[in-house]
């Protein structure tokens, strides 16, 4: 099975370039950009069927412009190696322990706390 999807109009075929769904509410057809999976109500068509696309009588056609064809932007890269680095950096303690100040029902006083655990130093 070929990973490259093909144009949906019968006997053609062309690699799909772009990818057609219907506003029905709106009575609207919108012509957009290859979705990245195929989706069972949407028809993937190749250019020569998309610039020749019409719609029904009372309808509209939104055309979306396509993305850049040459792949990432340096910036859409910059962002996810940052957040790479972010994700493999070692995480710090949430929040800071308490103060030592309070005092245990049972007589041990608080040292440090880590989220909803306390630890407890017992007088001796």
């Amino acid at each position: 099975m070929s990973l490259l999807r093909r144009c949906s109009r019968t006997a053609c075929g062309r690699p799909a370039a772009t990818t057609l769904t219907y506003v029905y509410a709106d009575q609207t057809a919108v012509l957009g950009p290859l979705a990245t999976y195929a989706e069972p109500h949407a028809y993937d068509l190749c250019d020569v069927h998309s610039e020749r696309l019409s719609a029904p009588r009372g309808w509209e056609v939104v055309r979306l412009a396509h993305d850049d064809p040459q792949g990432p932007s340096t910036d859409d890269l910059l962002a996810l190696a940052d957040a790479v680095r972010e994700a493999g950096a070692p995480r710090l303690l949430d929040h800071v322990p308490a103060p030592i100040t309070a005092a245990s029902p049972d007589g041990g006083r608080e040292v440090g706390r880590r989220g909803h655990l306390r630890v407890l130093r017992t007088e001796e």
